[in-house]
């Protein structure tokens, strides 16, 4: 008789079934399907009652929780040796008792009493070098936590003790460590509370006092730096990067103060030598007029030639000393106004820095392209200017392509390198009236003033070709920077967010339609 397909076999096996009115279960399936097949039909395995059994067995720790889960998957698998391994593992984890429920509050100690004493060596995984884990864990974040709470402290340094011990009981650690994290979570979460609270409050002070200063642009971009800083979440390195930039600011301010001290000085002792000068002057030439009229009066009496030299002489000593007082006068006035000048000169130097330290404020220190804040402001300007003078505007956001990865296996240096690379290589292919700006992470928008939609679309087409002309070189190795890009444009009485919005749903289709494209918002 020739040998049936196992296609075969399973027809008839289907026909017993019906014949014979058993339920299609897997085991009867099995059973027929090897009487038909004529072979062998192997252990039974009972299926239903080990699923009962394991849905009958507690679960009172995560060891226990998670070997349960490991005999539940045996129990489907029918594997014998992995229902075995299950238990095994379960009776292991069964060793560690759990406290009583009258023992789970805080008592005199702040921790409960276990039930029963267990050695650290019930349980291999329970190391001496595991608890002192738990413990270093424990040190370094209390730090974080702050000192504003003894109570907490205390149960903290009982706890560190007790696990600390050659051989710690093991269930009263589990109970200590219980109330232990009861009580840190409530600690948490006033500290967080308490960061979020400083956080507003600095938040209304720099906003407050912004307001309070509308003339004074470079307060303004330190106010503005200060929001951007103390905007969560908070970053060591952009706190860091804006208090440089602060003491740079501060540090020009204070120069420039100084020098506008010096030059209001100057200017003092400018006006108050005018007018010694002039005094002067008004002397000298009373001094002149009397000894002019003196001449005169002696010329109509003279009677001879020789009687006229002398007053003509005197005249002209007069008249020459008149005019020297009056040149001096003029030269040191002269002095004193280059002087001044030139104070004025380097105050107006001084400010012209000044404002671009202050300017820095609203640019990611990073790329160099606007930041979020520079990049609100230029948004609503550009609005602000389309809709005076009716034209469009398209604003673009852009992510590189596969960044994690970049950073992942060539490290984050090499992530702020590609980042610079970008914002360089955008700059160079943007028009004078467009502006970049960081969006966050990855992200870039460029606002594109006077561009239609499908103009904006060709421009971001014809930036992602000058990234495969210019490779972005990493030690020698040339690597593609790709990114995918959504374009809206602004529509009627649309805000600047909501166009960003759309620009980013677009963006996304991008990504998910293979990356390194541009589609329209």
């Amino acid at each position: 008789m020739a040998e049936r397909s196992p296609a075969e076999i399973a027809r008839e096996t289907f026909k017993l079934l019906s014949v014979k009115k058993l339920p299609p279960t897997p085991e009867n399936y099995q059973t027929l399907y090897h009487e038909v097949a004529g072979t062998m039909a192997p252990a039974h395995f009972p299926f239903e009652r080990l699923r009962l059994i394991a849905a009958a067995l507690p679960a009172k720790n995560p060891g226990q929780q998670k070997q349960c889960g490991l005999l539940q998957s045996a129990i489907n698998q029918r594997s014998w040796d992995g229902v075995q391994n299950a238990l095994v593992g379960y009776a292991g984890f069964g060793m560690l008792s759990v406290a009583p429920s009258g023992n789970s509050g805080f008592g005199d100690s702040g921790f409960g009493l276990p039930a029963a004493p267990a050695s650290a060596h019930s349980n291999p995984a329970l190391t001496p070098e595991f608890m002192e884990q738990i413990a270093r864990l424990i040190d370094n974040a209390l730090p974080a936590l702050g000192t504003d709470d003894p109570r907490f402290l205390e149960q903290a340094r009982e706890l560190l003790a007790f696990i600390r011990q050659p051989v710690p009981d093991l269930p009263r650690t589990k109970t200590m460590l219980a109330n232990f994290t009861h009580r840190l979570s409530f600690t948490a979460e006033d500290q967080s509370e308490i960061k979020t609270a400083l956080l507003q409050l600095l938040h209304l002070v720099f906003t407050n006092i912004g307001e309070l200063c509308l003339d004074d642009q470079w307060l303004r971009g330190q106010i503005d730096a200060l929001v951007v800083a103390s905007t969560p979440p908070l970053s060591l390195r952009r706190l860091d990067d804006v208090q440089r930039r602060l003491v740079d600011v501060i540090a020009k301010q204070s120069e420039a103060k100084a020098r506008a001290l010096e030059a209001q000085t100057q200017m003092r002792q400018l006006l108050a030598a005018f007018v010694d000068r002039l005094s002067l002057m008004g002397e000298s030439s009373g001094i002149y007029h009397s000894k002019i009229e003196e001449c005169a009066r002696q010329i109509e009496q003279v009677q001879t030639i020789e009687e006229l030299g002398p007053v003509l002489q005197t005249a002209l000593s007069a008249t020459r000393s008149m005019a020297l007082d009056t040149q001096n006068s003029r030269d040191q006035l002269q002095a004193m106004r280059e002087k001044t000048a030139q104070a004025e000169s380097e105050i107006s130097k001084l400010h012209l820095e000044l404002d671009r330290v202050s300017a820095q404020a609203r640019h990611d220190p990073l790329t160099g392209a606007l930041n979020r804040r520079g990049m609100d402001e230029a948004i609503q300007r550009e609005i602000a200017n389309a809709k005076r003078k009716g034209t469009p505007l398209c604003l673009a956001l852009l992510d590189i392509d596969n960044f994690k990865k970049l950073n992942d296996d060539m490290g984050h240096e090499a992530g702020d390198e590609a980042l610079t690379h970008l914002a360089n290589i955008t700059r160079e292919s943007m028009r004078p009236q467009d502006t970049l700006a960081r969006y966050g992470g990855e992200e870039f928008v460029i606002v594109l003033p006077d561009t239609l939609l499908e103009l904006g679309v060709v421009a971001l087409t014809r930036l992602q070709r000058e990234l495969t002309k210019k490779f972005f070189l990493r030690e020698n190795q040339k690597v593609m920077i790709t990114f995918s890009a959504g374009v809206a444009q602004l529509a009627t009485d649309e805000s600047g967010s909501d166009c960003i919005k759309r620009a980013d749903q677009a963006m996304y289709l991008a990504k998910r339609n293979g990356k390194n494209r541009v589609l329209a918002g």
